[in-house]
């Protein structure tokens, strides 16, 4: 059967079209269900080098130098030519021989029109060329600033660690045992930062494993105030978690108070036993606990508020979380905890609750 001739209004539908296409002010093809060009735009043309109106009725595949013949390319095509809906753009490098390679966005749909045995295909194409190596200096400019912000957190935590040296020195030369005590606790507060510091250089991400950097505290702590490992031990226990480092920061003070606290208080007289750092976070719903097997918890009548206290309460109000001290039988237990419902509370409720306090 010979091929109908176009009727005159078919001729002057698909005119239309094609003066449409070629006036877009965006690089755009118009193929048929074959892949040849039915029409492309003078943004197109002038865009890849190609003559417009010469790439009439030729296949994509042949235009420029071949350089359109790339199967992902004729891949998306067919997927679109079968789709009855619009199907994902995909980012295709094109190579031309004497340029640079381009980055290129490519969509196709095919077009539902009345005329259902002439399928067209509407190709749109971005050049995010330029983008992308925006996007890579960028990435370059964030690496170098990540690079120098873990050296200026490496030499933080050296010089914080001779800030701890020279303080652990001059308590062991003091003769005033109510001096070497604050100077102590005021090493093990240094240390605590030290510690956070050269995790956060070694990370890199701003992020911090608790598990980790708790293990690591607790071992410097443990290694300037505990004589004997066999008399007293510190572990620390729980899943841990990935938090971030404003987070972390609070946490190790927090840890650290509670833990010269117990050592303080929780066994005199030579007493033998162990403290235990718990840590379970989950998103917003965290616990830390400090728990030891000591003497237990004082007579509250006798008992008064001391800076260790007073700094616990204080970096709890920041953080919205609950303080509770209970006896762990045997020893005390300090269990501070956030919750997600916390966040949506006014700040005014949120002071940690103390029941009671031994330092």
């Amino acid at each position: 059967m010979a091929a109908q001739t176009p009727s005159h209004s078919e001729e002057a539908a698909l005119s239309l079209t094609q003066a449409v296409v070629t006036a877009s002010p965006g690089p755009l093809l118009l193929l048929d269900g074959d892949f040849n060009v039915v029409a492309a735009s003078t943004s197109f043309s002038r865009a890849f080098a190609v003559d417009g109106e010469a790439a009439n009725g030729r296949p994509l595949s042949s235009l420029g130098a071949g350089e359109w013949a790339m199967p992902e390319l004729r891949s998306l095509l067919q997927a679109a030519n079968k789709a009855s809906s619009p199907i994902e753009a995909c980012e295709i490098e094109l190579q031309r021989a004497g340029q640079e390679p381009r980055h290129l966005v490519i969509h196709a749909e095919r077009l539902e029109y009345l005329d259902l045995e002439n399928r067209r295909l509407l190709v749109t194409v971005s050049d995010v060329t330029d983008a992308r190596a925006d996007q890579a200096l960028m990435d370059d400019v964030l690496q170098q600033n990540l690079v120098l912000l873990q050296e200026v957190r490496h030499r933080v935590g050296n010089s914080l660690q001779i800030v701890a040296s020279v303080l652990l020195q001059n308590a062991r030369k003091t003769q005033s045992e109510e001096t070497r005590g604050h100077l102590l606790d005021s090493h093990n507060r240094v240390m605590s930062v030290a510690a956070l510091e050269r995790q956060l250089a070694s990370t890199g991400d701003g992020e911090l494993e608790l598990g980790t950097y708790f293990r690591n505290l607790c071992s410097s702590m443990a290694a300037a105030m505990i004589g004997d490992s066999k008399q007293l031990s510190l572990v620390v226990t729980g899943p841990g978690g990935v938090v971030d480092a404003r987070l972390s920061v609070s946490l190790g003070l927090i840890v650290t108070e509670l833990v010269i606290n117990a050592l303080k208080y929780a066994f005199p007289e030579g007493r033998t036993g162990t403290i235990t750092v718990g840590c379970d976070f989950r998103n917003a719903n965290w616990s830390l606990s400090v728990t030891d097997d000591g003497i237990g918890m004082p007579d509250p009548a006798l008992a008064r508020p001391g800076l260790g206290t007073s700094i616990v309460q204080a970096l709890a109000r920041q953080l919205a979380a609950s303080v509770t001290i209970e006896p762990a039988d045997p020893g005390t237990r300090v269990v501070i905890t956030h919750t997600q419902i916390a966040l949506v509370k006014d700040n005014r409720e949120q002071k940690p609750r103390i029941q009671r306090s031994r330092g």
